[in-house]
């Protein structure tokens, strides 16, 4: 089985069993949505009237919640049941929210320079290619767009399991050709999908090569000394699972072909 079709399976099972990553958007953080998604301060301060792809963020919460904050937003997801619960959630609170099937890396069903923002939570570890994704999303984002991703770390995927004094093995290689196996350790991966490890130099450089600037990257805390043995925060005080970055869509020129002035902060 490809790892499309294997990947939609496994998001759908999760989807109908509700699982961690399919919890809709609460009344309580609908009232302040904007905060609710960006503890950071990386969005502007209102989205009012932007135009929002959530990718492969499916499930009822990211989606409703740009809707909630007065954006016009596009959910993009693979899975049919994930996007079910955007339907759900978007009619019952009475939300405008575009829906469309497809994988992150063919968003050949949207228009060129048709968004503001694109957020995109851990999702591209199911596929081969990266740099793919990070074309489509420059393709659809507007000169100055404002892209949001959240990765799984190559450190985080090349661990297999805990030896005998319960230190972390790195066990796959950091050059992994093709998706990875079944290992041991299961504390950042999801049960039956099929994943990719991505280098940084495919992580960071390939999202610059593509026309980004980076504005800002964070390592997302999933550390707790008081976690026992073998849980997933025990795991975080050694190896960041995530990796979260701000980048910024470049002007492909100004004036008569004159390549664009880039300030950095």
């Amino acid at each position: 089985m490809s790892h499309l079709p294997q990947n939609r399976t496994a998001w759908n099972r999760l989807a109908e069993n509700r699982s961690q990553f399919t919890k809709v958007a609460t009344d309580e953080e609908c009232r302040n949505p904007l905060q609710t998604l960006d503890s950071r301060g990386w969005l502007p301060a209102s989205v009012e009237g932007k135009s929002v792809l959530c990718l492969a963020s499916g499930g009822g919460w990211q989606s409703i919640l740009y809707a909630a904050a007065g954006a016009r937003v596009t959910v993009v997801d693979l899975s049919n049941k994930m996007l079910q619960l955007d339907e759900q959630e978007s009619r019952r609170r009475g939300l405008q929210v575009r829906i469309v099937e497809t994988s992150m890396d063919d968003l050949s069903g949207l228009h060129d320079a048709e968004f503001d923002i694109v957020h995109q939570p851990v999702s591209t570890c199911y596929v081969p290619d990266i740099e793919a994704v990070y074309r489509e999303v420059a393709r659809v984002l507007r000169p100055g767009g404002l892209y949001i991703s959240q990765h799984k770390t190559p450190t985080s995927l090349q661990l297999t399991h805990r030896d005998q004094q319960n230190r972390y093995v790195i066990g796959l290689e950091y050059y992994q050709q093709g998706a990875l196996p079944k290992v041991e350790d299961r504390a950042y991966r999801e049960e039956g999908a099929t994943e990719y490890l991505h280098r940084w130099d495919q992580l960071v450089g390939g999202l610059c090569r593509v026309g980004f600037v980076i504005e800002d990257l964070r390592e997302p805390l999933r550390a707790d000394p008081s976690a026992p043995v073998g849980h997933y925060r025990y795991r975080g005080r050694f190896v960041a699972p995530y990796v979260r970055i701000k980048a910024r869509r470049v002007s492909q020129e100004t004036g008569a072909g004159e390549p664009s002035a880039l300030w950095v902060p």
